[in-house]
């Protein structure tokens, strides 16, 4: 009798113990309120929105804090906020319909949809394809070309086009991952050379109003008084403040989208069941283009070594079509971060679990969504509670000491008592970058002003570093300093400068790296 009452002991007590997990599996974490309450405080973000689907249900559709520093209106589940590079994913959604519908291939080569298309490299030009343009895998380097859109510019999309002929490879052409974003731009402008609707049109009609999104839209110009929508914020010169929006129509297929949780819900749940639209017939896309859309195409490198956040490391990360690709705890997941100027924001999927989390917030932290993120992952997969906020905090800080002790070996490099090589007023002239176009040098009051010439709000003052160096300091502090150093022809004239960013902690999309200005020709000047 023992030994058989024993196994009927053990289910039981098995039984008594899982139910309240299996219970509680579909909601949020007990703690969620005060845990992004410490979040907020933590991380300086002012105001976040946060939510859960679980089982084809949205478990969780919230606000945290304010929409704009200063004021005390609160961010809630309906607040519009950017979600950056979670765009992405929508346009790429939208070609699966084409593809679905037999009027393009991802495998078709770019120049055939788009006429004209080229790259720097003849053979990259004729062989690039469209799931090329989706993956990261281009040759460019990490955000190359980026200061076409960033800080906002006056070039069109079909301009910045055209310039990706005069922009230099960093490495060969599917060799290894590079973070862009001009490509998926350019891939969103296969949408009207196929169909003759605008990207904004085509996603809107095609995506947006099936979901019944009906408040999100697809560019911060669109915004009203009255409406419902946060303000960005950044530090500058390392206080918190409200910034202005940065307009992105140009670079719209990479990153322009505005949206709330509650209709960033629908998104994830539409992910979910893999193209199909809940509780409807209706399919946006096919299962087959959902399960190549998460699919491996380019391998990322994982980091090594000792780090707060090891915990996270995972064993594999790839990138898909507008998805990243990683696991956690045995589980894949599928997912993408999204960055604007004053905002960052958080999607993951976990398939297996029929799990989604969106995090959108009204600052810079990226510590502040994968704190929430992690926590929440912790809580469903039934693991012990980590302190991700801890963990996130010492790895920001530990990287801005690494920045910080960076920038005073510089300073204490620097040859302070040093002169410049020339006269001031001989730098002052019209410059051109191959692919950039034209910067300009000019003197005021004594003094050097640097412009980059279709960046309106690019406008700075330079200041003498050390010999042929001098630094930007841009009057919108929002924009990330830069040293540019001259290099001089044998006679004494200028040859040519190039740009770096004086932190290292600069967003990659200020790519003064991959600058190379020329003094133009007095002639060519004039025209321009």
């Amino acid at each position: 009798m023992k030994l058989s009452l024993r196994p009927w002991f053990l289910i039981s007590l098995l039984f008594l113990v899982s139910v309240p997990r299996v219970l509680a599996q579909n909601a949020p974490p007990a703690d969620l309120d005060a845990y992004v309450t410490r979040v907020l405080k933590v991380f300086e973000v002012p105001g976040l929105s946060v939510a859960i689907v679980k089982d084809g249900k949205v478990v969780m559709a919230k606000g945290y804090g304010v929409r704009k520093l200063g004021e005390s209106t609160p961010v809630d589940e309906n607040t519009l906020l950017a979600i950056g590079s979670n765009t992405k994913a929508f346009t790429s959604a939208a070609l699966a319909t084409l593809v679905d519908e037999g009027k393009i291939s991802w495998d078709d080569p770019v120049y055939e949809r788009l006429p004209g298309f080229q790259m720097y490299d003849p053979y990259v030009s004729h062989e690039m394809t469209i799931r090329d343009l989706l993956t990261h895998r281009s040759g460019m380097g990490l955000g190359e070309g980026d200061l076409l859109f960033w800080p906002h510019t006056t070039f069109t999309r079909a301009e910045i086009i055209c310039k990706l002929r005069f922009m230099k490879p960093a490495s060969s052409f599917r060799s290894r991952f590079a973070y862009d974003n001009l490509l998926y731009m350019t891939a969103g402008q296969i949408i009207p050379a196929v169909t003759g609707e605008s990207w904004e049109g085509y996603v809107r009609e095609k995506i947006l109003c099936p979901l019944r999104m009906n408040t999100t839209n697809l560019s911060n110009a669109d915004f009203k008084p009255g409406d419902n929508y946060a303000w960005p914020h950044s530090k500058v010169d390392g206080k918190l403040q409200p910034i202005e929006f940065v307009n992105l129509d140009n670079a719209g297929p990479a990153g322009s989208i505005n949206s709330s949780v509650a209709e960033m819900a629908k998104w994830v749940l539409l992910q979910l069941n893999h193209g199909k639209i809940p509780g409807r017939e209706e399919r946006i896309f096919s299962e087959r283009q959902s399960r190549e859309m998460w699919s491996a195409q380019t391998i990322l490198p994982i980091g090594a070594g000792s780090s707060p956040l090891a915990a996270k490391r995972p064993k594999f990360a790839a990138y898909g079509l507008g998805w990243g690709l990683t696991d956690y705890h045995g589980r894949k997941m599928v997912a993408h971060t999204g960055g604007v100027a004053g905002m960052v924001s958080r999607v993951m999927l976990v398939p297996e679990e029929n799990l989604g989390v969106v995090i959108l917030t009204n600052a810079e932290q990226a510590g502040a969504f994968d704190s929430i993120l992690y926590h929440i992952l912790d809580s469903y997969f039934g693991l012990a509670p980590s302190d991700w906020i801890a963990a996130h905090k010492a790895a920001d800080d530990q990287e801005e000491a690494a920045a910080a002790e960076i920038m005073k070996k510089q300073e204490a490099g620097r040859a302070a008592d040093s002169k410049p090589s020339l006269a001031l007023d001989k730098y002052a002239g019209v410059y051109t970058d191959p692919w950039y176009g034209p910067v300009t040098i000019r003197m005021e009051s004594g003094k050097l002003v640097f412009t980059l010439d279709h960046t309106p709000k690019a406008i700075a003052d330079l200041q003498h570093w050390q010999y042929g160096t001098f630094k930007a300091h841009w009057r919108d502090r929002t924009i990330e300093d830069a040293f540019l150093t001259f290099t001089l022809k044998p006679d004494g004239a200028i040859d040519h400068f190039t740009m770096v960013a004086v932190s290292p902690l600069a967003d990659f999309s200020f790519d003064y790296q991959d600058l190379y200005l020329t003094p133009m020709k007095a002639t060519t000047a004039g025209k321009n």
